[in-house]
């Protein structure tokens, strides 16, 4: 008997040390580093440096996470690609591995609309097959395309915030139910926002302060009007003029509306929640 159960206490020892080895040596394993996220901007001057929210959105990102704005002024969803732009998106897409996830936010409508010699897109036949075909070339090479419909502009009629991009955002909405894309409807975000300020608030979201002699122009940028009306309200090919517009931000727009996309961003895909860093640190 006293074999007995000097053999059982033995075990029992036995199993015990065991256990202990065990949680030994998962304590002693060293922790498997997580991987980082990477966000590409891909857009025109409204997301763009100097002139867009890009930066302001970048700023909010945790720091151990990586944010390339490269958004362009003057850029239409086929001047970007027949720069050799998106070249350098698809460039960094094919060295994802040191990424948990790369996710390119494409944003474009302002410089496909009419009268933007070189730029412009037809609505219905070019605009659409253009961001299809960036969404579809993101998810070849493992990334994750984010849509976002176009910002608004700022220019008030009768005390009614026009939306003449609410074609190309539409056409961007379509787009991203097609491609089973995360869509972040900026355009219609940004208009109710706009709406609510009025048109002297709006107007401190501008690059430069607006002048006491300002007079808004007849036709806004995008207008289909006649070629020589246009002209004068084409919006510029490369990055925009520090100038008052109400088309561009400064440093208080690109705050909101980054803040607004980090909003989208969180709802639209909540597992990146935890990537941007608490507010009041950016």
């Amino acid at each position: 008997m006293r074999q007995q159960l000097a053999a059982a206490a033995a075990l029992a020892a036995t199993a015990l040390a065991l256990q202990a080895g065990v949680a030994s040596a998962q304590n002693a394993a060293p922790a498997v580093e997580k991987k980082p996220v990477r966000f590409i901007l891909v857009g025109d001057s409204t997301m763009a440096n100097n002139s867009g929210y890009g930066d302001a959105l970048c700023a909010r990102i945790s720091r151990g996470d990586t944010c390339i704005n490269l958004a362009r002024g003057g850029r239409s969803s086929a001047s970007f690609r027949a720069e050799g732009r998106w070249d350098e998106v698809q460039g960094l897409l094919r060295g994802s591995a040191a990424y948990r996830a790369t996710y390119v936010l494409i944003q474009f409508g302002h410089n496909d609309q009419p009268g933007k010699p070189g730029r412009s897109t037809d609505l219905a036949t070019e605009f659409p097959v253009n961001i299809a075909r960036y969404a579809q070339e993101v998810k070849a090479l493992g990334g994750v395309p984010v849509l976002l419909t176009p910002l608004t502009r700022r220019t008030f009629k009768d005390g009614v915030l026009e939306n003449n991009l609410q074609p190309w955002a539409d056409a961007t909405r379509k787009v991203a139910a097609q491609e089973k894309a995360p869509l972040l409807d900026l355009n219609a975000d940004s208009h109710a926002a706009v709406q609510a300020m009025g048109q002297d608030e709006a107007d401190t979201l501008a690059m430069e302060p607006r002048p006491a002699n300002y007079k808004a122009p007849a036709v806004l940028p995008g207008t289909p009007v006649a070629a020589g009306a246009a002209m004068a309200n084409i919006e510029p090919a490369g990055a925009a003029k520090t100038s008052f517009d109400r088309t561009h931000l400064g440093a208080k727009g690109a705050a909101l509306f980054a803040r607004m996309v980090e909003r989208e961003l969180k709802a639209a895909i909540p597992e990146i929640a935890g990537e941007f860093k608490p507010e009041g640190q950016q």
